[in-house]
């Protein structure tokens, strides 16, 4: 079974996108907020630092590399463009970011907690991961479709 590595796990959105993969991967959760003990105990949770900080797509990546991770899911909006940066370098690993290349993340619009009922979509090179749709793009990142589905906003906890 595949492992996916979603950061802000604590957050309810981390949880509401955990619950639909949780039957195909195996999930783990990493956070720069504060994790209680618990949690962290069950190891399944692992603490990282911010994503404004040099270190973050480093960090990122080693703790993907202990823990044999396949996809990372950052879900804070200050760690995708870090990470975006950083797909290269995870990619000589076999582990695949789920944002956007850095050359076109500038131009999706962003969504913010966004509600539950919103049409995700979790794509890996136009793959999505939460469905059996397959895009004729080769996006990575939760998104949201638009009604055409041929529009896509990035989703986010925050920023």
């Amino acid at each position: 079974m595949k492992k996916i590595l979603i950061t802000f796990g604590t957050r309810p959105l981390a949880m509401r996108i955990a619950r639909k993969l949780s039957a195909s991967f195996e999930v783990l959760y990493a956070s720069s907020e504060e994790i209680p003990e618990l949690l962290l105990k069950s190891g399944n949770y692992a603490a990282i630092p911010k994503g404004l900080l040099p270190t973050f797509a480093h960090e990122v990546l080693k703790l993907s590399l202990d823990q044999q991770v396949d996809y990372v899911l950052p879900l804070g909006g200050f760690e995708l463009e870090p990470l975006a940066e950083a797909k290269v370098l995870f990619d000589e690993y076999q582990i695949s970011v789920l944002v956007p290349d850095k050359d076109i993340l500038e131009t999706f619009s962003i969504i913010e907690n966004p509600p539950a009922d919103l049409p995700y979509v979790l794509l890996s090179k136009g793959n999505n991961l939460l469905g059996e749709e397959i895009y004729e793009n080769t996006l990575d990142g939760l998104l949201v479709t638009s009604d055409s589905a041929e529009e896509f906003a990035l989703v986010c906890v925050s920023r």
